[in-house]
Order: C-alpha cells, then sequence, then structure tokens
C-alpha cells in the first residue's frame, strides 16, 4: 500500500496598512489677524466659531497648535490652501504638515 501525504492548501492574506495619518499645524505669527484665522479655519476645517475661536487662541499662546489630522494628500491639500487664502490677502500665515507618530 502506498503512503499518501495530504498537504494543507494555505493561502496566504495579505494585510494593507491604513495610510499614515498626517497633523494639519497652524503657525502663529504677529501680523495675521485674529479674525481672518479664524474665517480661514471656519472656511477651510468646517470648524464652528468656538473650536476656531479655541484653535486660534492655543496657537497665539503656544506658537504652534495642531489643527486637524488627515491622510496625507487631504492634509497638504488643506493647509496649502489655507496658507495661500493668506497669502493672497498679503498675510504671512502659515500651515504646516507632519506625520502622526
Amino acid at each position: 500500500m502506498t503512503d499518501i501525504v495530504i498537504k494543507p492548501r494555505t493561502k496566504v492574506r495579505l494585510k494593507t496598512e491604513r495610510p499614515r495619518l498626517h497633523k494639519v499645524i497652524l503657525v502663529n505669527d504677529d501680523f495675521t489677524p485674529r479674525e481672518f484665522v479664524v474665517a480661514v479655519l471656519k472656511a477651510e476645517f468646517r470648524m464652528n466659531e468656538g473650536q476656531a475661536q479655541r484653535v486660534m487662541l492655543t496657537a497665539h499662546r503656544r506658537g504652534v497648535c495642531v489643527v486637524a489630522v488627515y491622510a496625507r494628500d487631504v492634509a497638504e491639500t488643506k493647509a496649502t490652501r489655507a496658507t495661500d487664502a493668506g497669502r493672497s490677502k498679503g498675510y504671512p500665515l502659515l500651515f504646516t504638515t507632519e506625520p502622526e507618530e
């Protein structure tokens, strides 16, 4: 009699990783009016008046403030659009991005 060896079939399942998230950071400056910063936060990041005021004041007191966390391409787009809004009015408003830990 022949010995038959049966091997189970194994399936390799690839696990896809979630994309790394990036923080959008508001950098404080001494020239951009607070009201304009609040208007940009409301328009670009869909914040209400209270949230925008808190973010603006935190950036004013600490020098920087994390505005929101998005996927990399969304974060870079929002930061660029918000910075460009300030530049179009002649303000040195700056939003940057960095990877989240």
